[in-house]
């Protein structure tokens, strides 16, 4: 900071979220002026707040001259007050941040995303000695993967990493449609550690994303870990080794079997593509495919286009196509809401960048800001009030303040517009399928190229779609925005645990998936997963950080085993069965059990065995350290 022009810093300062400068004056001065009254921000429940804070004219130049006056100070900025608060002090700075109080249970966790602590220091490493022989084999190499290597090998726990693909990225490699991007605030879409990346925007493209996986890998030094274009084709514990036999093919077909102490499946959610068998879908003959398998040299200029489905793909993949095609067919069964976010598609200008790489402590709390208003507090909004006057059409007062905000901007979206308007509002309460945002879909459902059809494909001939209302609609292109099996999850490596029993059996044909914290299930010794059932987060927050939680329990499991010369760990039935009833009597009162809608999120049975139903919060404290009497250990 000594060596910057002060020109510079001054100009970035204008640009600066005060509520985030104040936070950095109290880490550096310590002052606790700074958390007093006349420095207090405005609240801001925007996802994106405005930068002024609420703060007067005059407040937010004196706030910006103290910075300025602190940044250009050699000594002040080499010897900061507050380096890690503390857990009293770390809810009072998030309160006063927020302008709301935040509860003291959040206070950990937070000083652990927020890099003020390392979550994994309390964890003691393997001696080397103790390192077993082989080492742990992980599935996949995408975000949860890579985040399992690292906390295995901050403990010394020798490990590889399988992965299908050539590169690192997991659904990022192999979702490359037009429009890809996440719907997570990137700064929140993030490791807690490793290098702070360049975010351009606060949601980025596909391509940013990729760009930082493949930099997180090299900055870890992962990649010498990585085995690429191999695929797990089968797994079979062995009872009186206490191991692994794991099936491997490479690229060219050739097949080897690793012997391993612990397995651990990375695999996620996203990454079988669903297709629905649909007459007539061989006949087609133009060029049809999955969204999460886009043809690299695609050119849709002047094609007649049909896009079945309407989720989170085909939201990002209209907008982007549309000045591309001659005409576009959009089959949507049914309708999503639509969450608008002032200042969606904004770039990070350059002044915030640099208070963001080069201002101590800013990255931090900006990140922190992001990850509460896209994280717990929209939970309470989708709990059930049984003595709500109109459960069809929402949960609750919260529930319905958000349907009628919704609402209001689709009307406004589609003034003048009765026939798409009545396709495009919900019948069902918001949130109870994934949320969707706003990127500029109402405004091209309304391009005269743009044909919506409501209902379903009945039928694929050689020249386009039959849909249920009796109308053909021909194409060149037949793109199936159809979501993925959500369900297969570790059961697509056909895994075989004790006395032959496969997991797909054990979860009744790949049905309903079911595992203790979403990461161990009885009869399948040393086998871990991430991202498994009910892990998912349906009311918001970040896949990463729900890794960064499952990598740190897992890596404690394994290393407790090893330093406690334990070969054999798995999870008891009762704690198992235990688990899974609290959860499932948690959804009870959750929107995803709502009668008037259907959602992946649950099987045909009814039961919910996708997302969870606790607060992260909650499910970080559940996942610090493993509970010994919930498994049988052995040698």
């Amino acid at each position: 900071m000594t060596n910057k022009n002060n020109s510079m810093i001054a100009d970035a300062l204008q640009q600066a979220d005060l509520r985030l400068l104040v936070m950095v004056l109290y880490h550096m001065t310590g002052d606790d002026i700074w958390l007093g009254p006349d420095f207090a921000p405005g609240r801001d429940v925007k996802l994106i707040a405005d930068e002024q804070a609420g703060f007067s004219d005059d407040t937010a130049r004196l706030i910006r001259q103290a910075a300025l006056d602190l940044l250009t100070d050699p000594e002040t900025c080499a010897t900061p007050k507050i380096t890690d608060p503390g857990d009293e002090l770390m809810v009072r700075m998030m309160s006063h941040c927020l302008a709301e109080q935040v509860p003291p249970e959040y206070a950990p966790m937070m000083r652990e995303q927020m890099a003020f602590i390392d979550g994994l220091t309390d964890l003691p490493p393997i001696k080397q000695a103790q390192q077993p022989h082989e080492p742990v084999l992980i599935v996949g190499a995408g975000i949860s993967g890579m985040a399992m290597g690292v906390a295995l090998q901050k403990l010394n726990i020798p490990f590889e990493i399988i992965e299908a693909a050539p590169e690192v990225g997991g659904t990022w490699w192999y979702n490359r449609y037009p429009g890809c991007g996440v719907d997570t605030p990137n700064h929140a879409y993030s490791y807690s550690y490793g290098k702070p990346f360049r975010w351009r925007s606060y949601f980025s493209p596909r391509e940013d994303l990729i760009t930082y996986a493949t930099g997180f890998a090299d900055d870890m030094d992962l990649r010498d870990n990585i085995t690429f274009n191999t695929r797990v084709t089968q797994a079979q514990w062995h009872d009186d080794t206490n191991d692994w036999a794991v099936t491997l093919k490479d690229a060219d077909g050739n097949q080897t079997v690793r012997r391993v102490p612990y397995l651990i499946s990375c695999v996620g959610h996203f990454n079988v593509p669903r297709i629905p068998k649909i007459n007539g879908i061989d006949d087609f003959a133009g060029t049809q495919f999955h969204t999460a398998r886009w043809p690299d040299e695609l050119d849709l200029t002047g094609k007649r286009v049909a896009i079945v489905g309407t989720g989170a793909s085909a939201m990002q993949i209209v907008p982007t196509i549309i000045d591309d095609v001659a005409a576009l067919t959009i089959v949507q069964r049914t309708p999503h809401w639509v969450r608008p976010v002032d200042r969606f598609h904004d770039i990070i200008s350059d002044g915030a960048q640099y208070l963001l790489e080069h201002v101590p402590f800013y990255n931090s709390w900006f990140r922190f800001t992001m990850m509460w208003r896209y994280g717990d507090g929209l939970l309470p909004f989708l709990r059930i009030d049984p003595n709500w006057h109109d459960p069809a059409r929402s949960l609750n007062r919260g529930n319905e303040r958000h349907r009628i905000e919704m609402t209001d901007h689709i009307e406004t979206k589609l003034e003048g517009r009765s026939d798409l308007l009545e396709k495009c509002v919900p019948d069902y309460p918001p949130f109870g399928k994934r949320i969707l945002l706003e990127n500029g879909w109402f405004d091209t459902l309304r391009n005269p190229k743009v044909t919506l059809v409501s209902g379903a494909v009945t039928a694929v001939t050689a020249t386009g779609v039959c849909t249920d209302d009796g109308n053909v609609h021909n194409a060149d292109v037949l793109i199936w925005s159809t979501g993925f099996d959500v369900a297969a999850m570790a059961c697509q490596l056909n895994i075989t645990g004790r006395q032959g029993q496969r997991l797909e059996d054990a979860w009744t044909g790949g049905t309903n998936p079911t595992a203790h914290l979403g990461m161990t299930v009885p009869g399948f010794p040393n086998m871990m997963m991430m991202l498994g059932p009910n892990t998912g987060l349906g009311h918001g927050g970040s896949t990463i950080t729900q890794a960064e939680i499952q990598a740190r329990y897992i890596a404690a499991m394994i290393s407790g085993a090893i330093n406690h010369g334990t070969t054999r760990v798995e999870v008891k039935q009762t704690a198992h069965d235990t688990y899974n009833a609290r959860l499932d009597d948690e959804h009870k009162d959750l929107i995803w059990q709502h009668k008037g809608m259907t959602t992946y999120y649950r099987n045909q049975a009814g039961r919910v065995y996708s997302v969870m139903p606790w607060r992260i919060v909650d499910y970080w404290q559940m996942c610090r350290t493993p509970n010994w009497d919930e498994f049988e250990t052995g040698s």
